[in-house]
Order: C-alpha cells, then structure tokens, then sequence
C-alpha cells in the first residue's frame, strides 16, 4: 500500500487548467458568442449522434479531463469540445413532470417524446395516455435510421425513451418487441429480455428480430466480422461490465465489445447511405458507479465514453450535414475533490492512487456476496486486494454488519448503505467525496458541434432537445 506522501506529477499548468468546473462554465460565456459566429448555423442535417454519460455530474468534467491527463497523457476530448471555439455548449435544465429531480425515464422521455412526465414512466403523459417517441416518428415521416448503442440493457430507461412507451421502466420485456422494426441497429446488454426462457410470454425475440432481417449478435467478434445493415446485439444477460473490470479481465475484454466498438459500428452503417438518421449512444454505468459512490468505475466509464467521442468525432470529421450533441440526463451523487493535508498538499497524490484501484465496487460486493458468513478479514483482503488501501478492522466491521441488515450508528443515509461507506472509506484514500448515493437537481452540461450547433447553447429545457432533434430531421 502507498503511503500518503506518495508522489505523483502533473504539471502544475495542466492540473489548473482542469481544477474548476467554474473555469469550464466560464467558457459557456465566452465561447457561446464565438461558436455561434464559427459553428455551421444553418444547412441540411442528414445525421444526429445524441451522445449520453448517464449520471455525469457537472463535475465529473473537471475530474475526468484530470485523470485523462493523469492515465493518458492528454486532456479528455470532451473537455477539448468545451473550449473548442466551433462548438456550441450549454447547461441543460433536468426536472421530470413530478420532482427537480428526475430519473432516466422521465429525462429520456423529454428528449424522445417533447414532455415532461413522472418519474418511472416511458412516453406516458401525466394524464396516462402514450406519447409516440420519436424514433417511430422518423421512421414513419422520414423513413429514418435509428440506433441504440447502450453500456446498460438495450431496453433500460435511457435508450427506451427515443424508442418506446411503457407506464413503468422496469417493464422491459414490453419494451423489448416495441422495437422491432422501429430501431434498426441496437446494442448493448440485455439478451435475457429476448430470449424465451426469462420471458414471461416465452417469446423468442431474437428469433422475431432475425426473421425481420437484423442480424442477431453475442459476442464481440461477431460485431466486428459483421457487414449486416440491421443489427440486435445482446453481449450479456444484464448490464454490460464496468469498463474497469472488462480492462483487468481477459475473457471479458476478448467477449465483450467496448462502447467506443458498438458506437463505430452503429455509426458506420448510417454513413454509408443517404438516409436520415438518429444514433444514441449511451455511456450507462457511469451513473450506476456514481449510486456506488465508486470512483474508479466512474472515471473508467467516464474515459471509455471519451473514447467513443474521439471515435465518433474522427468519423463524422469535414461533413457538413452531421451534428454531435453530447450531454447527460442528470447528475448523481455529485463527486469532486476535496482539499485534504496542509494547505491541501495531499489533494493531487491522493486523486493519484485512483489509476491504481483495479475493479468496480460491483465486482468487490459479488465477491463478497459469495462467503459463507461475515468475515472482516476477508473484507480488508478484498479492499487492499481491489482498491489498493487497506480497511481499519472496525471499518471492515460496519460493513460486516450493513450487509447483514444490522443497525450500525450513523447520522447520514448515505452510510446506511454498503456502497455509501465504502464510497466514504475509499474517499479517506482519494479526496473524492460524495453528497450521497442518488441523482440530484443539478443541471447538466450540454455541448454541440455541426450545423445548427447553437440551438443547443445556453440554457436547454431538456423537452426543448426533442423539438430541436425534430425539427433538425424533418
């Protein structure tokens, strides 16, 4: 274990440039005025790639563009948009029909269907009545491509929003059918919502999907070697894995695509024809990290979003008829750096150690879940073993008696819960604190770069982004 002198180097210039997320707002004002006069503001829009980091805080910039200099060497390329004088860049207002704080499905729905509706809900107006998504809209009018790339199941509250309606998110087996015919490339997790042994209709929708012409796909190779059009690619039975432990797992990274791989194949196939077309493409396990309290499966999430929009921007880059929006639904959980040490001396060296934690809090509670009976011991083994900083045995002790539903003392919610305080603990070894296990109000930034950019600029009403992807293709 290093101990907390330990040294790391970054350039004094670098680490400033990216130590505030007010230096960054700074540049909303300055730049909006620039990106209106330099940005395409007017012409055909064939395209929209709608890029998503589910969850990302408006913070999480300033944390990943750090640890993007920290890891690779350069600043992250969504951070590099922000400052770019040809893009447009915003703060997007979040609020659901119900609460200020909205969750997945209701900021989905605004954006795939132009209303705000309660929280839980797909597509379903505040009265009960389904509002068609927007997907089925331009497949009808405009006979347009559509594409969901997702790190989270292809029928979760996100991807669905553009492309189904349900009274309740978590009925994805309705949502799965709803997209027959209606999105023609999707990838992402999910193949137990399609398969006939966990269906309750026993439906076998890969089957209904293949003999409608899409090309049903398990396995990254199969991605890769694939030349179809129509694509239904299902790599798990859930969720995809956190990009920190498909990285540090060799049959992971040799079976499971990357987001930056799903979003190049999704994108390829629309470029190739003139047909209009939407693509989402979702980073979604940055928000479930963020509910962890867990950092290193954030910023790894976050990084491999970063990818995809490196990818993304090569792909679309000297067209003139493609807009890239990049945004998030909603903050969670609010992470940043705190200063710790004298005059905060240890801030830097403790955001250091994050490259050296080596699987998500996921990986450590399903290794946990598999003993026999609480074991503090084998606990503080877990932790230094995957995180790398080692657990006072009271520590392991409260966790102990979380996972057994035991009564420990505690005055913030946040710790009731096993990832709250181990997000806590962690938080000792890294400066990175939490506000809480849970989405939050905050708005979220929002950045464009194409023709008509600057309709995302400023202060975006997220129903407002429904009415602009429209009217942009239609």
């Amino acid at each position: 274990m290093q101990s907390d002198s330990a040294p790391f180097e970054i350039a004094r210039r670098d680490w400033l440039k990216s130590a505030a997320l007010g230096g960054a707002l700074t540049l909303l004002g300055q730049g909006r005025s620039r990106a209106e006069t330099t940005a395409p503001v007017s012409g055909k829009v064939r395209g929209i790639v709608f890029m998503v980091s589910d969850g990302m805080s408006p913070g999480v910039l300033t944390l990943a563009n750090a640890y993007s200099e920290l890891t690779r060497k350069r600043p992250s390329t969504w951070w590099e948009l922000f400052n770019n004088p040809s893009a447009s860049r915003g703060l997007m207002d979040t609020a659901s029909a119900n609460s200020m704080v909205t969750d997945s499905a209701a900021a989905s729905s605004a954006w795939g269907g132009g209303q705000r509706v309660n929280n839980g809900a797909i597509n379903i107006s505040t009265k009960g009545k389904p509002i068609t998504p927007i997907a089925q809209l331009l497949k009808q009018q405009r006979g347009a491509n559509i594409g969901l790339v997702t790190t989270a199941t292809v029928t979760h509250a996100t991807p669905a929003g553009f492309a189904a309606s349900v009274k309740a998110r978590g009925d994805e087996n309705t949502i799965a059918p709803q997209y027959l015919d209606r999105v023609d490339v999707i990838l992402g997790g999910g193949s137990g919502f399609f398969s006939p042994k966990n269906r309750p209709d026993k439906r076998d929708l890969h089957a209904d999907f293949v003999k409608a012409g899409y090309q049903h796909l398990s396995t990254r190779d199969e991605l890769l070697a694939s030349r179809s059009k129509k694509l239904l690619g299902t790599f798990t039975p859930g969720h995809l894995p956190f990009s920190i432990d498909r990285d540090h797992d060799e049959k992971l990274s040799a079976t499971i695509p990357t987001l930056t791989e799903m979003a190049e194949a999704a994108l390829s196939r629309f470029l190739e024809d003139d047909k209009p077309f939407l693509l989402q493409i979702e980073a979604a396990r940055v928000d479930h990290a963020a509910h962890l309290n867990d950092i290193a499966g954030l910023l790894g999430d976050q990084l491999a979003f970063d990818d995809a929009i490196t990818a993304v921007m090569k792909m679309i880059a000297g067209r003139e008829d493609i807009l890239l929006v990049v945004t998030s639904d909603h903050g969670n959980a609010n992470p940043g750096l705190n200063g710790t040490g004298t005059s905060y001396g240890e801030s830097t060296p403790r955001f250091g150690r994050i490259p050296r934690m080596k699987a998500s809090f996921e990986r450590i509670f399903a290794d946990y879940g598999r003993l026999q009976k609480c074991d503090p011991p084998r606990i503080i083994e877990l932790v230094r073993q995957h995180l790398d900083f080692t657990l006072k045995t009271a520590e392991a002790e409260a966790l102990c008696s979380i996972f057994a539903k035991e009564p420990i003392v505690e005055w913030s919610h946040q710790l009731d819960k096993p990832e709250g305080l181990l997000g806590q603990f962690a938080g000792n070894h890294t400066g990175i604190g939490w506000t809480g296990t849970s989405h939050t109000s905050d708005p979220t930034l929002v950045s464009a770069i194409g023709p008509h950019a600057s309709k995302f600029s400023g202060i975006v009403r997220n129903t407002d982004v429904f009415k602009h992807l429209l009217d942009l293709l239609g």
